[in-house]
């Protein structure tokens, strides 16, 4: 259990270092927003078939293609790795 707690509050300390500035060591990740709509048609996929492919509604597809929302968090990573690899996220998702 001593090693559990150990990693827990590591990690706890790293996260109040890197708040206050003072980890250098820390690696973030930012993800900016993107085009929703290119990255379907490059895919050459209709709304439909993309959001049934990657498990998205077709609501909020088009929701962020008129920009009333804006993709963040896992859905904002999913589609940075869609317009990155497509094939590869499409395989996984086949198995």
């Amino acid at each position: 259990m001593s090693e559990f707690f150990n990693s827990i509050k590591q990690g706890l300390s790293e996260a109040i270092q890197y708040s206050e500035e003072k980890c250098s060591k820390a690696v973030v990740h930012k993800f900016s927003s993107l085009d929703v709509k290119n990255i379907r048609a490059n895919l050459g996929m209709s709304q439909t078939e993309f959001a049934s492919a990657f498990g998205i509604s077709v609501s909020t597809l088009r929701h962020w293609k008129r920009g009333d929302r804006v993709s963040h968090g896992p859905a904002l990573v999913l589609l940075n790795v869609v317009s990155k690899e497509p094939q590869a996220v499409l395989n996984a998702l086949s198995r």
